[in-house]
């Protein structure tokens, strides 16, 4: 059996952001909906806000957590710096979504270096479907940071043929009670990115 029919998604970003949280509700998600689903996680130093990088792969059967190089389907990244570096996981014709906000790492808080200019354009001129998605900006309209991860994974809905009803009994029984209204809301800010 091959593995013709698996979707692959690495997702990248900065410790903090919720990348884990976003890659284990889409394993849910996918295990939910039937099928194979592997996984695997890269922290780096994560807690120090470090690069981290999950990869989420479903399918009939999978056999492997691990996406090769040009062979992500969609490229999903919480920080643009992020989704540079990790431009070479995705495969010709895929799907790069990427939050526009900006984290400096230490070495540009301390002048040794500059954040980079252009990345968006950059992006396009490397994919021919890159997603922009003001995030944080829409987080911080719904009253708190800490839903740049329900927001990312609303835009991501769009390209995945998941249920709605899926997705959000997925991201209820996800997320704690108390966030889960707040959740739901900046999940479906996300998927206006996609009408």
């Amino acid at each position: 059996m091959s593995e013709d029919k698996v979707t692959s998604i690495s997702i990248t970003g900065v410790g903090g952001q919720g990348i884990i949280l976003a890659s284990n509700i889409i394993s849910k998600l996918a295990l939910s909906a039937g099928y194979d689903v592997k996984k695997s996680e890269v922290h780096g130093m994560s807690q120090r806000g470090g690069s981290v990088v999950s990869e989420v792969r479903f399918g009939e059967k999978v056999y492997s957590p691990l996406i090769p190089e040009g062979g992500a389907d969609i490229v999903m990244s919480f920080e643009k710096v992020e989704a540079l570096r990790y431009i070479n996981k995705l495969k010709k014709g895929g799907i790069i979504i990427v939050n526009t906000q900006e984290i400096l790492s230490s070495t540009i808080l301390a002048g040794l270096e500059e954040y980079p200019k252009g990345i968006i354009e950059e992006l396009k001129s490397i994919v021919s479907r890159v997603i922009p998605v003001n995030a944080m900006e829409d987080a911080k309209s719904l009253g708190n940071i800490k839903t740049v991860n329900s927001i990312m994974l609303g835009v991501l809905s769009g390209y995945l043929s998941f249920s709605l009803q899926l997705w959000e009994d997925v991201i209820k029984s996800s997320v704690p009670a108390k966030t889960m209204e707040l959740n739901l809301r900046a999940f479906m800010r996300g998927r206006e990115y996609n009408s």
